[in-house]
């Protein structure tokens, strides 16, 4: 019987993770539906109360995927405690009676590509180490070249003269990044093709509003884990700065913890862990250049952003920029969080209008 591997969602980087997966093992992928209301309910059912929402919305994903065929699953998530999850998941899914191998990509907390070779070798006796690096780099660069388009987008669609052409070509790109074979030429000409599409697109010439969006990695890159709240402000007319992404936790990342420190020392004598570090020193840098407005968003119990927030207050409070706290925990009253974002948004149009 043919296996089926599968593993969580984190927003659209399912597409180059699935390339890579597919490509790599030769085994069908089963993606599991975009994160939901039944994601969060399954995985909060089964999850420790006090455990991070990235937890339970993966415990979720997972038993969405092996109750449709999935028998291997994969868990790439570390840098924080989160890294050390992947035992309790396995446990957890076992008691409740599912039959499935489990395969751990972490290693030092860190997800590790001479591991990840070694397993898939099992599971691909014909593949080597140079077509394993041949895929390996074509997903890498669908993750790079998607950032990089993302990033105008978050810049720019909410400015389109037109309504929804952003959204538009960005559902085509997607459809082209998807397909089975594509190689290292085809990506790039995948890119360049959307890197124009993406500045043929009539803006309207108006004062912006910058809105800094910084906190938890997994809040910031799954959208309807944080209720779609950045479509939400780009629809409000509003310009999105988001540094969190799949180019920066797993290439640039690991070139700048000294960096940071140093940009944050009047601030920071320590790391923060995982993200946390981050949040301040780009919270100050934009604070520094007259951001709008900056918006914390993080999953509830997040330690290392709750470690940042009374420092980012301090930011905020030197800077004069203001500064908005959001926490998700699955079960949030959503008209509650509208309304704290409606008001925050009226704050920053009437600052910005005076």
């Amino acid at each position: 019987m043919n296996k089926i591997i599968s593993f969580p969602h984190l927003g659209k980087y399912y597409i180059p993770i699935k390339y890579i997966v597919e490509n790599i093992t030769k085994y069908k992928v089963l993606i599991p539906p975009e994160n939901n209301k039944e994601t969060i309910e399954l995985g909060s059912r089964y999850s420790p109360e006090d455990i991070c929402m990235p937890f339970k919305y993966n415990l979720g994903n997972y038993i969405q995927a092996l109750n449709s065929g999935a028998d291997i699953l994969i868990q790439g998530g570390g840098g924080c405690r989160y890294g050390y999850f992947a035992e309790l998941q396995e446990g957890i899914l076992k008691s409740l009676g599912y039959k499935f191998d489990f395969i751990n990509l972490i290693k030092n907390n860190h997800i590790s590509v001479i591991k990840m070779y070694k397993i898939s070798k099992k599971l691909n006796k014909k593949l080597n180490i140079f077509l394993y690096a041949y895929y390996l780099i074509q997903g890498i660069l669908i993750i790079i070249f998607m950032d990089k388009l993302d990033d105008y987008l978050r810049k720019n669609m909410g400015y389109e003269k037109e309504k929804n052409s952003f959204k538009i070509k960005e559902e085509k790109m997607h459809q082209e990044f998807s397909k089975e074979k594509l190689g290292i030429i085809k990506i790039i000409k995948i890119y360049k093709k959307y890197y124009k599409e993406y500045r043929s697109i009539e803006l309207e010439e108006k004062t912006r509003i910058k809105i800094l969006l910084i906190g938890e990695l997994y809040s910031l890159m799954d959208l309807n884990s944080s209720n779609n709240l950045e479509r939400s402000l780009i629809q409000e007319g509003i310009e999105i700065i988001r540094y969190t992404n799949l180019t920066y936790l797993l290439i640039k990342k690991r070139f700048m913890k000294k960096m940071l420190l140093f940009k944050g020392r009047k601030y920071l004598k320590y790391a923060l862990g995982a993200d946390g570090t981050e949040s301040v020193v780009h919270a100050l840098e934009h604070a520094k250049k007259g951001v709008d407005g900056i918006i914390h968003i993080k999953s509830f119990s997040c330690v290392p952003e709750i470690n940042a927030m009374p420092v980012l207050n301090q930011i905020s409070e030197d800077y004069n920029v203001p500064i908005l706290y959001l926490s998700f925990d699955g079960e949030n009253n959503i008209s509650n969080i509208d309304t704290k974002i409606e008001a925050f948004n009226d704050m920053i149009f009437n600052k910005k209008n005076k």
